[in-house]
């Protein structure tokens, strides 16, 4: 499974850009979103920029991240979810492992 992290883009360079999620700053490959610009948000897997996406996309994946690591730590979901007609299930191994105790922070 590949999570997408939402980024901001501090700045661009040619194909590479420095992005932000508000915590630490990461190099960027941006060849398949050449018209990225500083200040856009973009959904990055393994480095790379896939897409840009709204402020509010970036809120609800961010909200949705967050809310997958609480669960993992044995915290609760909250309202991370709330725009879902359904409440939220984790994957049947992820729930396993959190029945049998394991964290995965």
């Amino acid at each position: 499974m590949c999570v997408g992290d939402p980024l901001r883009l501090l700045s661009v360079e040619g194909i590479a850009g420095t992005a932000t999620d508000g915590t630490r700053a990461s190099l960027v490959d941006l060849s398949l979103v050449p018209e990225a610009v500083a200040g856009d948000w973009v959904l990055c897997f393994l480095g790379t920029a896939r897409e840009i996406i709204t402020a509010e996309s970036a809120a609800q994946i961010a909200a949705a991240l967050d809310a997958l690591r609480s669960v993992m730590a044995g915290g609760e979901v909250g309202d991370a979810f709330a725009d879902l007609d359904r409440a939220p299930s984790l994957p049947p191994h992820l729930q396993a492992a959190l029945d049998a105790g394991q964290s995965h922070g």
